[in-house]
């Protein structure tokens, strides 16, 4: 089988410390998470960073990979030793390559759950979980799909998929972490298994754009709304709403609608954006009514500019 240089995938050296391992892999997660990764191999670098997390971030499973693949170069053919995974099969590590595969088996031949002496609390699992803006006004839950390394009946090490139910709680901000405790890779000889740390991020939606909890969009209006003033209705992310525009509007003037924004302690502003839109000169009639109103109107609006 061909050797895997994990530290290479991590994009980390060999003296990296178990920190750095983290960072690496919390940004690699983020980078090829299906949710909002467009990579065309976002799934496959997404199994191959989590197989090498699986073996890097664990001290003794690091050390039997060191120990074992010293001086070896990546795609390099491996050959384990005579007693490498010795007594065990591989079931229930679909998906996860050979090589994977059999330094789980020999890392867990000698640190099996439950061996005497030896005990660790699992590693937390660092991901990204992109929403809709409207999951943050009104919470939303959502299924989180994981391929972690679990124990099996035999107390060996394999790589299985796992669905979470994962609540998201209304008024959640983009760079947040939600904490599912428990929901890390499993601990061994008994010990509590480590969390789950979720990472909020919004998925890009072009009519809004967020800044803190305050929530900015964009509102068309016809040039009678804004010069005479009225009464519209507009959709925003908590519902449709009841506008007044005031007299006299331009095009960039702000209408601030308190505590409209992401829910919170305080509440964030939606902030409404007003555009002028003119009604496009496509007939005979429409061409005219601009007609008489260059002519009656008089008016130039560089006038100001010294034009």
């Amino acid at each position: 089988m061909e050797y895997k240089d994990y530290y290479k995938t991590l994009g980390i050296d060999k003296g990296a410390t178990a920190e750095d391992i983290k960072k690496a892999y919390r940004k690699l997660v983020r980078k090829y998470h299906p949710d909002v990764s467009h990579a065309p191999d976002a799934d496959h670098m997404t199994k191959e960073v989590n197989e090498a997390y699986g073996v890097l971030g664990d001290a003794d499973k690091r050390a039997a990979y060191d120990a074992l693949g010293r001086n070896r170069r990546a795609g390099e053919q491996f050959h384990p030793p005579p007693d490498w995974g010795s007594g065990f099969d591989n079931d229930g590590a679909a998906g996860s390559s050979d090589f994977f595969s059999d330094l789980f088996a020999h890392v867990g031949r000698r640190v099996r759950p439950g061996a005497q002496g030896f005990q660790a609390r699992g590693d937390d699992i660092h991901a990204a979980i992109a929403i809709d803006l409207t999951d943050a006004y009104h919470g939303s839950t959502r299924a989180v799909t994981l391929r972690v390394p679990q124990h099996d009946a035999q107390g060996r090490v394999v790589t299985r998929e796992r669905t979470v139910h994962v609540n998201i709680p209304k008024g959640v901000l983009p760079g947040q972490q939600l904490r599912l405790a428990g929901q890390g890779h499993p601990g061994s000889g008994g010990a509590d298994a480590g969390d789950l740390f979720l990472e909020i991020q919004f998925h890009p939606d072009p009519r809004y754009r967020v800044e803190g909890r305050h929530v900015y969009t964009g509102v068309p209006v016809a040039p009678w709304e804004a010069a005479l003033g009225a009464t519209i209705h507009v959709p925003t992310p908590s519902g449709q709403v009841e506008v007044s525009v005031p007299a006299g509007s331009q095009t960039g003037r702000k209408l601030r609608l308190k505590g409209r924004g992401i829910p919170g302690n305080p509440a964030g502003d939606l902030y409404l954006i007003l555009e002028v839109v003119l009604p496009p000169a496509t007939s005979d009639r429409a061409r005219e009514l601009y007609r008489t109103m260059a002519r009656e109107m008089a008016f130039n609006p560089r006038a100001q500019a010294g034009a």
